[in-house]
Order: C-alpha cells, then sequence, then structure tokens
C-alpha cells in the first residue's frame, strides 16, 4: 500500500466498510429461533401502538376530516417506500444492526455510528414515553389515585423534569427488560398475546363502526357547518360567517389538509425496523425479514383505514374528541360499556409497543459493541443465547429516563432518528446496487442459494470481463451511454450523483418549508429557484436510472429503482426539516456526545479497523459485502456441500 498522510489515513479510516461474507452471515451468537409470523406479530405490535386509538380522532378533527382514510393510504404508501428498502437491506445483509449495519456495509463507519447513534435515542425516547403512557392510561381505569398520591408526596418542582417519578413506568420497563433478558422466544410469545388481543379489539372497533355508522357524516354540507359555527361563536346574523369546519363533505380541509394529516399519519407506521435488527434470530432471515416488514405494514394499514372509517361514519368529525376519541364515539352511538373494550386493547397495544420499543435497542447496543464502536461488555451474550448486557443496560437507561424526565420535548428527537436511518437505508439501496463485480455468499443455510447461484456466477463472469476491458474515462457519452454492465466507473457517477440527489432534496425540503409564503406570492426568485430545483432533481435520477445495475439476485429487490427510493429519501428528509429549532438543538448536544465516544474510542478499538491493520492496510474502502473470484466460483459443483448446508442450519437454529 502507498504511503499515505495522517490527515488522508484518518479519512479513509472514518469510510472504512464493514465486510460482510457469506461465512459471517453463517456464524451467530444469538438464537436463531423465530418464525416469519413471529416478526408479523413484531413489526404490527410495533407499529400499531396506542396511536390507532387516538390518533385518528386527532388527525380526522383538525386536518383531514372524512378523507383522513386517504391520508392513512398516502401515509401508508410512503412508509411503505422505506419498508421495502429495508426488506431488500434484510435480504442481504441477515445481521443484527437494521440500519446501522447497512449503512455500514455501503457507506462507511462514521456516518454508521451517526445511525447507530441516533436509532439508540429514538428507542430509549420511545421506550420511556410509552411507559409512562401505560403508566397514565392504567392511572386513568384508577381514578387517577395514582397520579394524585405521587404529586402529594414527592411532587418535582425543577424545569425539565416530570411533575412526579413514576415509580410505575419503571417497574414496567424493568420487567420487560428481565423478560427480553430471559430469551427472544419468550417474549415473542408473551408479543403475539398482546397483539392478537389489540387486533380482536380493533376488528370489534370497526364492526361496530360499520354496523352503528351513519354515512351521511362523510356528506357534511358546508350551509350545515356555516350555520353550526355561527351558532358556536354566538353570532347575530349568518351573513359573511365562515365556517371554522372547513367546507364539509369529504374532504372539508381541501386535500391540502388531507396532506397534512398524512404527513402526521406518516408517524403511526413508525416500528416496523424493529424487524431488521432480528437477523441473527431468524430461521430463514433472507425470506422472512422481507415478508414480516411487508405484510406488517399491510396489517398496520388496514387497522388504521378501518378505525378511523368507523371512527367517522359514528360521529360527525367536528365533534370528536382528540384525546380519546372511541370511548366518546360509542357513548354518542349509546354504546358506553363498549369503552372498556377500548382501554383493554389500548393497554395490550401500548404493551406491544412498548415490548417493540425495547427490542430492538439492545440489538443495535449489541451490534456496535460487537464492531467494537462501543463499549465492549455491551456485546455479552447469555447462555440462552440473548444479549443480556445490553438488554440490561438499555432497561437502566430507558428507566431512569422515564422515572424523572418530562418527554414531551423529547420526543421529535425520535423523529430525526428514525427518519435519518428511513433515509440512509433508501441511499444504500440506491449505491449498492449499481456496484460493479458484488458477488455476495448466500449464508449456506438459505433455501435461496441454490436458486440464485447460477445466475450469479454467470453475471459474475461476465462482469468480470468486461470489467477488464472498461476504460476509466469520464465523458458525457459514458454519463448518457454508459456500458451495459456495472463498473467502477459508473459507481463512481452513480456516488456522486446520489450525493448530488441529497443536496438537491435538502434544497427543496427547505426551500418548500420556508420559503412557501414567496413561492404562494409568484416571487420570481422562488419560482425560478423551485423550477431548477424540480428540474435538476428529474434529470438526476434518470441519469441515475440510465447506469447499468448489479445482476446479481436476492430473495427480495427493491422495484422501480432509482425512482422508489430517490422518493423515500425526498419524504424522509422533508419531514425532518419540518422540526422545530429547539429540536435541533437538544439533537446536536446528543451528537455531540456520541462524536465524543466514537473519536475517544470507537475508532480506535473498531473491529474493522484491526482486521485492515492485520491485512497492512490501515483504512480500507473495499466493499461492505465481501468479494468472491467470479472466475474459480464457476468450477464450484452446485450440490456440492449439502451436508454442510443441513448441518449449518442446525447448529445455528439451534438455542
Amino acid at each position: 500500500m502507498l504511503p499515505c498522510g495522517p490527515a488522508l489515513s484518518f479519512v479513509r479510516c472514518l469510510v472504512r466498510k464493514k465486510n460482510v461474507s457469506g461465512e459471517s452471515l453463517e456464524d451467530s451468537k444469538l438464537c436463531r429461533c423465530l418464525s416469519t409470523v413471529d416478526l408479523i406479530a413484531l413489526g404490527v405490535g410495533s407499529t400499531l401502538g396506542a396511536g390507532v386509538y387516538v390518533l385518528a380522532g386527532e388527525v380526522a378533527k383538525s386536518d383531514s376530516g372524512p378523507s383522513i382514510v386517504v391520508s392513512f393510504l398516502i401515509a401508508a404508501l410512503a412508509s411503505v417506500m422505506a419498508g421495502l428498502c429495508y426488506a431488500e437491506f434484510g435480504a442481504r445483509v441477515p445481521k443484527t444492526g437494521s440500519a446501522y449495519l447497512y449503512t455500514y456495509v455501503t457507506v462507511g463507519e462514521l456516518w454508521a455510528f451517526i445511525t447507530g447513534w441516533n436509532l439508540i435515542l429514538s428507542y430509549v425516547i420511545g421506550t420511556s414515553s410509552v411507559a409512562r403512557a401505560w403508566s397514565g392510561t392504567f392511572d386513568e381505569l384508577l381514578g387517577k389515585q395514582i397520579g394524585h398520591f405521587f404529586r402529594t408526596y414527592f411532587k418535582m418542582n425543577y424545569s425539565g423534569l416530570a411533575e412526579y417519578p413514576d415509580f410505575f413506568a419503571v417497574f414496567l420497563i424493568l420487567l420487560l427488560s428481565g423478560l427480553l433478558s430471559f430469551g427472544v422466544k419468550e417474549s415473542a410469545w408473551v408479543n403475539k398475546i398482546f397483539t392478537a388481543i389489540n387486533i380482536l379489539v380493533l376488528l370489534f372497533v370497526m364492526i361496530s363502526g360499520f354496523v352503528k355508522g351513519d354515512a351521511d357524516n362523510w356528506k357534511i354540507s358546508e350551509e350545515y357547518l356555516i350555520n353550526l359555527t355561527a351558532v358556536t361563536e354566538n353570532c347575530s346574523s349568518y351573513e359573511n360567517v365562515t365556517s371554522i369546519y372547513g367546507s364539509g363533505g369529504f374532504m372539508p380541509y381541501g386535500f391540502t389538509g388531507t396532506l397534512a394529516g398524512a404527513a402526521t399519519c406518516f408517524y403511526a407506521f413508525v416500528g416496523f425496523d424493529c424487524i431488521a435488527t432480528t437477523g441473527e434470530e431468524v430461521k430463514n432471515p433472507q425470506k422472512a425479514i422481507p415478508i414480516g416488514i411487508v405484510v406488517s405494514l399491510l396489517v398496520c394499514f388496514m387497522a388504521y383505514f378501518g378505525v378511523s372509517a368507523a371512527l367517522t361514519l359514528m360521529m360527525p368529525y367536528y365533534l370528536l374528541d382528540e384525546k380519546s376519541p372511541l370511548p366518546v364515539a360509542f357513548e354518542y352511538v349509546g354504546w358506553g360499556p363498549a369503552k372498556y373494550v377500548v382501554a383493554v386493547g389500548s393497554l395490550c397495544a401500548l404493551s406491544t409497543s412498548l415490548l417493540g420499543s425495547m427490542f430492538p435497542l439492545p440489538r443495535i447496543l449489541f451490534a456496535m459493541a460487537r464492531d467494537g464502536l462501543l463499549f465492549s461488555f455491551l456485546a455479552k451474550v447469555s447462555k440462552r443465547q440473548a444479549p443480556v448486557s445490553a438488554t440490561l443496560t438499555a432497561g437502566v437507561i430507558s428507566a431512569i429516563m422515564a422515572f424523572l424526565f418530562d418527554l414531551k420535548a423529547l420526543v421529535d428527537m425520535m423523529s430525526i432518528g428514525t427518519l435519518l436511518a428511513y433515509s440512509l437505508v433508501a441511499t444504500c439501496v440506491l449505491i449498492l446496487r449499481y456496484q460493479p463485480s458484488l458477488t455476495y455468499e448466500q449464508p449456506k443455510y438459505s433455501p435461496e442459494k441454490a436458486a440464485l447461484a447460477a445466475s450469479e456466477r454467470e453475471s459474475a463472469v461476465s462482469e468480470s470481463q468486461i470489467n477488464m476491458i472498461q476504460e476509466n474515462h469520464f465523458s458525457l457519452q459514458a454519463l448518457i451511454n454508459p456500458s451495459s454492465l456495472p463498473t467502477e466507473q459508473t459507481a463512481t457517477t452513480v456516488n456522486f450523483l446520489v450525493g448530488l440527489l441529497a443536496f438537491l432534496v435538502c434544497g427543496l425540503s427547505v426551500l418548500t418549508t420556508y420559503g412557501i409564503d414567496f413561492i404562494a406570492n409568484l416571487e420570481p426568485w422562488s419560482i425560478g429557484l423551485l423550477a431548477v430545483l424540480v428540474a435538476s432533481f428529474i434529470v438526476t435520477i434518470l441519469l441515475i436510472q440510465r447506469q447499468p445495475q448489479n445482476r446479481q439476485k436476492v430473495a427480495f429487490m427493491v422495484p422501480l429503482l432509482p425512482f422508489l427510493p430517490s422518493f423515500s429519501i425526498l419524504v424522509n428528509i422533508y419531514l425532518m426539516v419540518q422540526l422545530s429549532g429547539d429540536t435541533w438543538i437538544r439533537f446536536s448536544f446528543w451528537m455531540a456526545l456520541g462524536f465524543l465516544i466514537y473519536f475517544g474510542y470507537g475508532i480506535r478499538h473498531s473491529l474493522e479497523g484491526h482486521r485492515s491493520d492485520g491485512d497492512d492496510d490501515s483504512c480500507s474502502e473495499n466493499s461492505g459485502l465481501q468479494e468472491k473470484n467470479p472466475v474459480e466460483e464457476v468450477d464450484e459443483p452446485e450440490n456440492a456441500n449439502e451436508s454442510d448446508q443441513f448441518l449449518a442450519h442446525e447448529r445455528t437454529s439451534e438455542c
């Protein structure tokens, strides 16, 4: 290796990528005991939390009206774009780590640490806030006696702290931490039971809504709403009165209101990414992870769609209660006792949501510690093959947060970590699919290996031959009419175009957020800048689309490349820009702590750094998915090592 200066060596260390080979995919310290049904239940339980009992009423009353069903449809489509990107990586790299690992494999170590550090923040705040919500809901059923007692004897009068320490939330978190430490199989059974109860309650709500509902609630006239406004506002005359409830009909606040509702509803689908952290605990991850993600999102959409439709049919949208819409709606139609069924479903939904927040957190800690980026004790596993140290550490941190802090101001910080992870996974799919000679070896136990081996070998040989004669000259002709197979030149071109795409998306998001008034007033500079950004965005996507894709096949691949990941990046970054300045300031403090840990500990203890030192290559820039020699692979018999395949499957599935 040619000598390089300290600064260049340091930069190369920041972009070194994780090498993942077929053998390393096969090795796992964790127990492979989860089935596809377990993953679907985990995804549904984590995503379909208590929001389904609250969010529909809040959005329908203030933003969408009856068209909330369309809002959920738009939000589901936006979430599916991110979900499909996760599904492809789950099939390619079935290891623990989710977006952290996918970024490490494709983009490099620094971005991977940023992703993992933000996911830790998201899951810690999510766990703590859901635990406090569970405690609050249970307190409501008891007539708020618990809250009254603690306010009287344990009141805390400090800014940023909670009104009183929540001992019940701490007990709940520690209880679930113990369950998760005991074993993933037992946790999966508890999750399936609570998820099943939640689904049954939601089915009851849907059937009740369609039985007791009235289609006229979707056809309320504007004249009626104007008269209602005049009465509500105590107006002496009905003339020149504007309805405060919109224009009535299916879309009382127009399509803009429906879109505003969709932006809020998007967060209702957050949670499916916990499935991607189970890569080393699933029996057949190449198939189970994509199926789990897609099916769980479909089930959640049907539940949100059905509940919101039933709610707006039972009761006019302007009468909905924003905090407890379903109990009030049942009172409205004369089914008051049904509120107790709703309360049971809400507690079960909170339980599965809490488990869904706690489940991925220790696995992110475990993956980062195993790679050397966090402290090594977090990578220890128990005799039952569960990441016990990471689980107990995560439980203690979350319990302290729930015990002391007022989490309302911190909840928006969850969104940064989630949306950043979604954006980076979509970016990684774009980059990875255009890499040359990426002959990814499936694990021996994967049933997809035999079916895909022939096509992989054929494409690998062709690509290696093309790469030998390909000239590394950049030109406009090569950009518009590239070679038929990917080369280092086309891969570099795509990397540059993806970076340009991210820059354009940031510009579009900032302009449409902070310059919307100038655009609405048809200011020439704003219209011109908007046109340039949109045109550049479209041209960049089309140029990426012109580049040749790698022909290697995996069990699941994102369709409509590069359009679907590009629009996923646009949606996610736009939503990140919508967050408040205070949220970004708090986020900067969290990132400062993370960089202190990374540059003080992680960069020196990185496992990839030690591997590279052993190979006399201090900072590897090789592709994360380790390549095999495609020419040597041709001579391998297709059915070789069948006994090894069986034994490997048995070894990794044993607890």
